[in-house]
């Protein structure tokens, strides 16, 4: 057994290092993931977007909405948009997010990447959209 940590003990760790590989493509801490992530305090998951698939058709994409399982742990909530900037957010989860106290930032994700690269693993809560 290697004495190594993993990608995502590491992200827990020390700052993250992720990055927009391509369209449809981000590497957090080595590891690709072809995707959407979230980031919860280091800890990295897969996106489950099927609570804000319902607004699909009125945003022409599915949405991030405050209906999926959103890592609200900060004070600021990264939204990486995708690789052109797409990616809807809806303004339920801004009400949620000002209710909160969250300071959100949305931006392209290779942008949102580059904004990780300054945070310690424990400080990062984001949401990172890898296409569109």
């Amino acid at each position: 057994m290697s004495s190594r940590p993993r990608a995502r003990e590491r992200a827990r760790l020390r700052v993250v290092k992720a990055r927009l590989i391509a369209f449809g493509e981000v590497e957090i801490e080595g590891e690709r993931y072809t995707r959407d992530v979230v980031i919860d305090a280091g800890r990295i998951r897969k996106r489950d977007k099927g609570p804000s698939k319902p607004l699909g058709e009125q945003y022409g994409h599915t949405p991030l909405s405050a209906a999926e399982d959103i890592p609200w742990g900060g004070r600021r909530l990264i939204i990486g948009t995708g690789a052109e900037g797409s990616l809807p957010v809806t303004p339920d989860l801004l009400e949620e997010a000002a209710r909160r106290k969250v300071k959100v930032v949305a931006l392209p994700t290779r942008d949102a990447c580059r904004l990780l690269a300054d945070l310690e693993g424990k400080d990062v809560h984001a949401v990172l959209h890898v296409t569109c």
